[in-house]
């Protein structure tokens, strides 16, 4: 089964030059050269990974990188420096790579993100120690027993579980939450968090949720 790749660019020679390598490599290509144009691609055909570059015109690489649900994404992009980095991937990127790149290794990162992809068919729930997330029924238990949360206390332990490995800044979080609710600032992003870790503990005793003095949240490791 062939996948498609879609490069979008609007660096010409660039584009080229990844349509050549990906072509031989068997890849079926797609292009934009624009973020209105690239999802315009999206929603018309069946696209396998996407390489995104961030400087584009009109809707930049940033803007369009949550708009893209379900596909891999890899940031190809002179334009990446550490806080960037972590940005890009806690907004969804799987990876990203630095011009000018190395084909090699590009096509080895290219297919190991489809075989990710492949292996991990979108699930609809997030799983932490005992606590499963139901992404389409917005459903939270814990230990099976089922967990009422407001809009808001959904939405931080959602991102906070989607990031679970690494700590979440404030700034992120009321960045993310205001996509799914509009009643968070960061005097009262502290409050929602008190009475979500309330509610989880409630059933088990256990704290799932700690806080990164001075930087944000994690979900607690044993």
């Amino acid at each position: 089964m062939m996948k498609n790749i879609l490069i979008i660019d609007d660096d010409v020679h660039i584009g080229n030059v990844l349509e050549e390598v990906l072509t031989k490599e068997g890849y079926g290509v797609f292009r934009a050269y624009s973020g209105t144009e690239a999802l315009f691609v999206l929603s018309r055909e069946k696209i396998g990974l996407v390489l995104l570059d961030l400087m584009l015109p009109g809707l930049n690489g940033e803007e369009i990188l949550p708009q893209i649900k379900g596909i891999p994404v890899i940031v190809v992009s002179a334009k990446v420096d550490v806080e960037n980095k972590v940005d890009l991937l806690l907004g969804g990127a799987v990876d990203y790579v630095t011009k000018p790149f190395n084909t090699k290794e590009l096509l080895a990162r290219i297919a190991v993100h489809l075989r990710n992809a492949a292996n991990t068919s979108v699930s609809s729930s997030l799983a932490f120690d005992d606590i499963t997330l139901n992404m389409d029924t917005h459903n939270v238990t814990v230990n099976e027993a089922e967990i009422k949360l407001t809009r808001t206390e959904y939405a931080i332990l959602k991102i906070l579980m989607q990031n679970q490995t690494q700590v979440v800044t404030k700034s992120l979080l009321l960045d993310r939450i205001s996509e799914d609710t509009p009643d968070c600032t960061e005097s009262s992003l502290k409050m929602h968090i008190s009475n979500l870790r309330k509610k989880l503990r409630e059933v088990t005793d256990k704290d799932y949720i700690e806080a990164v003095w001075g930087i944000g949240f994690k979900m607690r490791a044993e």
